[in-house]
């Protein structure tokens, strides 16, 4: 893998890529990327200030995760959220490639909508059946009984 994911026709850099390039950098040499934790309740907020060699702030990028929303967000919200701050943080200051959004919060946002969809077909589905369970006992109890 090559940190560039390619997600519905876009290329989208990984986070590590994009890590990678900043540290490999001459012009961004001395740069820092900073982190802070803003909120670390069932929401967690991050931000990611990048400075430059001279501490004056060139790009900031927050993010915010919602804790058990995903496997990962069960037991690493902060790492992930953290993760998705310094991508944005990044973008802002040029390691984006054609995508601000990083492959890792594209991934996470179509698990997210996937999941959605698949508790809305669920609900939908039970819904049907409270409303036909009549009709569904009876057609039951006519097979059992080969009451075709």
């Amino acid at each position: 893998m090559n940190g560039i994911i390619k997600i519905h026709n876009k290329e989208y850099k990984t986070v590590a890529l994009r890590v990678t390039e900043f540290l490999a950098s001459p012009t961004h040499k001395e740069w820092s990327i900073e982190t802070d934790l803003i909120s670390d309740g069932t929401n967690v907020v991050m931000k990611s200030t990048i400075k430059d060699v001279d501490g004056r702030v060139r790009g900031t990028g927050y993010a915010e995760e919602v804790r058990g929303s995903t496997n990962i967000n069960k037991t690493s919200a902060v790492e992930n959220c953290e993760t998705s701050a310094i991508g944005r943080a990044l973008s802002a200051v040029g390691f984006g490639g054609t995508e601000y959004a990083s492959a890792n919060e594209v991934t996470d946002a179509i698990i997210q909508q996937t999941a959605m969809n698949a508790s809305e077909e669920l609900l939908n589905y039970n819904a049907a059946v409270r409303q036909h369970i009549a009709s569904i006992s009876a057609i039951k109890n006519a097979i059992a009984d080969a009451d075709l």
